[in-house]
């Protein structure tokens, strides 16, 4: 098949050798202008991807889609959750009581967000009985009454607490105990029954998950006033949520875990589409390259425009061949800088390559994921950029005079 007469005008031009040399070098600082920025912008969409992602998918597993609250409480947890689980999209309904205490050790102390759950059904809506590491989930059934009940200690809360399974911690909660003194603040010794890791700091250094009649004594509670769902689709939650809360009446409270936690997911956004839109300006910077290499070839190149417009060449034939000079150049420059983005992308994903402080992104890494929605879009939006560069020099080459530059040339 024959190569078009503009495109092997604009190879050739593009592969100029001697003393046209100088063409061939400006176009290769062109393509590698765009294979920058484009690696650079496929990274950035990467790393805040992967830090999405990965916050979403611990904060699900250590969080329910959907909560349920009734005033009052539930009179029967057990029926409640069979019935909030017969709803249509609801995969799993378990209880849960939450409150906050101090516990402590001979080693240390440190406050603690204290859940009770039934561990029977716990498991059912989070990942906590996958995630433990040492001891077991069920441990934290009641135990006999002359037998100090189990709890179940983050890996960083146990560590701050020199607590291993099988030692005993006093916790202690704000709700008090009447005395002949005054209210006492109400203590207890449990026994770590095991240790969880759910890789999110928040849950791993401050939770502490016990059975519900333990958190109903330590937090002075005689129902369970919360019930969390699991759906079929994260993703609908908002509307299963809101479904659910229509439906049982005004004396239940429903929320869902986007709602709960749109102001972390929002700045994440907000901080991807000002990375993007900042590494983007390198796009840009390599955009006006071309602009300029066009500029001077245009200016190399006239008496060449002149001769072959007068062999016949339409003004159409002369821009197309500019324009395709250019877009040559993005779309090299382009395919180089995708593949290599994401060719860095999965090493530093595979190697973890890029460390956190995980009390204060919640994990310990950053994991590189590339969507393909994202990776179309920077392809795209460079071949654009560089498309529309060409115009304006393409143009002028366009509308060059042939007997001017042949006669000033």
């Amino acid at each position: 098949m024959a190569t078009p007469f503009e495109l092997h005008v604009a190879l050739r031009y593009l592969l100029a050798r001697r003393k046209q040399a100088f063409i061939s070098v400006i176009s290769s600082i062109s393509t590698l202008g765009v294979v920058v920025g484009v690696m650079a912008l496929v990274l950035a969409l990467a790393l805040m991807t992967g830090l999405q992602l990965e916050l979403r998918d611990r904060i699900l597993g250590s969080t329910a889609h959907v909560f349920v609250w009734k005033i009052g409480g539930y009179d029967d947890y057990r029926a409640e959750a069979a019935r909030l689980q017969a709803f249509p999209n609801v995969v799993g309904a378990a209880p849960a009581l939450i409150g906050q205490g101090l516990i402590s050790t001979a080693r240390g102390s440190a406050f603690v967000t204290l859940k009770g759950i039934d561990p029977a059904l716990e498991g059912q809506v989070t990942n906590v009985g996958r995630a433990v590491t040492s001891g077991t989930l069920q441990a934290l059934a009641e135990q006999e009454q002359d037998a100090a009940a189990g709890i179940l200690l983050g890996n960083d809360l146990a560590e701050k607490l020199g607590a291993a399974v099988g030692d005993s911690v006093n916790v202690m909660t704000t709700e008090g105990t009447v005395s002949p003194w005054g209210v006492l603040p109400r203590t207890r010794r449990l026994v770590v029954s095991g240790i969880f890791a759910l890789g999110l700091y928040e849950f791993d250094s401050t939770y502490g998950f016990v059975s519900l009649p333990v958190a109903r004594r330590l937090l002075g509670e005689d129902r369970v006033s919360l019930i969390e769902l699991r759906v079929d689709d994260l993703y609908r939650a908002p509307a299963i949520a809101e479904a659910i809360g229509q439906q049982l009446g005004s004396s239940y409270v429903t929320d869902d875990w986007s709602e709960m936690n749109r102001s972390l997911f929002s700045a994440l956004w907000l901080e991807k589409m000002a990375i993007s839109i900042t590494i983007g300006l390198i796009v840009m910077v390599a955009a006006l390259n071309i602009v300029a290499s066009l500029i001077l070839l245009v200016m190399e190149k006239h008496r060449d425009i002149a001769i072959l417009k007068t062999m016949g060449a339409s003004a159409r034939s002369i821009m197309a061949i500019f324009m395709l000079q250019g877009l040559v150049i993005g779309l090299v420059g382009t395919a180089v800088g995708a593949i290599g983005g994401v060719a860095l992308a999965d090493v530093a994903d595979r190697y973890r390559l890029v460390r956190i402080p995980g009390d204060v992104y919640q994990i310990s890494y950053v994991p590189f994921t590339i969507q393909g929605f994202d990776l179309a879009v920077v392809v795209a939006a460079a071949i654009g950029t560089c498309f529309l560069a060409t115009i304006y020099p393409a143009r002028q080459a366009a509308r060059l005079d042939p007997a001017e530059a042949l006669r000033y040339g």
